[in-house]
């Protein structure tokens, strides 16, 4: 009788690893997107809440977006970029200064040559 419980709660034990060891495989978490999704967001165009278009996205580092706008490149919150036909369009307020400087420290971080 003894035998019988303990393989019965050994049986259950396992199962319960099964489950979540399966949960845990199956779970999407936002850091694990795929490149392919990432892809969407690569060579467009951005343009502002306004509809102007302001650049070119380039890069994704991390979770922002590089844009290059003329001479010049900007990190935009991945957040803060939304799809808006062949185009990527910034939603809500956006600090450019702060945009600005995110996208310098992505080109001196980036770039082949020492600035």
């Amino acid at each position: 009788m003894v035998g019988l419980v303990v393989t019965l709660l050994v049986i259950l034990t396992l199962t319960v690893c099964i489950i979540i060891l399966l949960f845990r495989l199956t779970k999407k978490r936002p850091s694990e997107r795929k490149n392919h999704d990432l892809d969407d967001f690569l060579c467009r165009f951005v343009k502002d809440g306004k509809g102007k278009k302001i650049g070119e996205s380039i890069a994704i580092d991390g979770d922002i977006l590089i844009v290059k706008s003329g001479k010049k490149y900007m990190g935009i919150p991945l957040s803060h970029i939304m799809k808006n036909g062949k185009y990527l369009r910034i939603k809500g307020l956006t600090n450019f200064n702060k945009a600005e400087e995110l996208g310098k420290k992505w080109l001196k971080k980036h770039s082949k040559r020492k600035r």
